[in-house]
């Protein structure tokens, strides 16, 4: 018996919609980061002005295979209209917390965009109906935004594949950790690292697990 998995695939609506009344750019925005213990929050911003800027691979990072990922960053790179990333370390994120470093990410990488543009940006789609909205702008807040919306989920791409390059670097200053498999989440791996060799500097001291870690170490 086969079985189908049916591949959802992002569509222009909502690009297109906001096209014909009038604001010609259009932003979608999404993050790679907010949840792992270690290392930074990224932002990346995409604007498409035509329907010929659309790359057809690109998906849900998260749906994606590294490898589909890593060629679908290049060509979004190559053929979007512009695009932005934005960077927020984890001390940042330590100390003004992960919403507002989320925020500040995604203003870097909209302000990223309008500098290449030279102009300011019309309209923001994004990912996540829990997220800041970044003020002076219009926006609208999706959920599973990165699933259905073209920009968001071409975002979505270029963010993933930003983070897990910085993750990798990382992982060359501190192996033991296993930066390079799981990014920074709490997998197990990552848990028993942190029992065994404690924490690092680009743990987030402000998340729980790493909070208890710090505290048991002092016991």
């Amino acid at each position: 018996m086969l079985t189908y998995i049916h591949m959802i695939f992002p569509d222009t609506k909502i690009e297109q919609k906001l096209w014909k009344e009038g604001y010609k750019v259009v932003v979608g925005l999404d993050e790679a980061g907010r949840g792992p213990l270690a290392g930074p929050v990224v932002a990346s911003a995409v604007v498409i002005s035509n329907l010929n800027q659309v790359v057809p691979t690109v998906r849900d990072s998260k749906k994606m295979t590294e490898k589909q990922r890593n060629e679908a960053y290049e060509k979004i790179k190559e053929i979007s209209h512009s695009y932005g990333v934005g960077i927020v370390g984890s001390r940042e994120i330590d100390a003004i917390g992960i919403q507002k470093a989320v925020q500040k990410a995604m203003k870097i990488a909209v302000e990223v965009v309008e500098a290449k543009l030279n102009i300011k940006a019309d309209y923001i789609i994004a990912d996540g109906l829990n997220i800041l909205k970044i003020p002076n702008y219009k926006m609208k807040k999706f959920k599973q935004g990165d699933l259905y919306h073209y920009s968001i989920s071409a975002a979505s791409v270029l963010a993933k594949v930003t983070r897990d390059s910085i993750m990798k670097k990382y992982h060359k200053k501190y192996t033991v950790y296993g930066f390079d498999k799981h990014m920074g989440y709490g997998t197990k791996m990552h848990m028993d690292a942190i029992k065994k060799y404690g924490i690092c500097d680009i743990h987030r001291r402000s998340f729980k697990p790493i909070k208890d870690a710090i505290q048991l170490s002092k016991l």
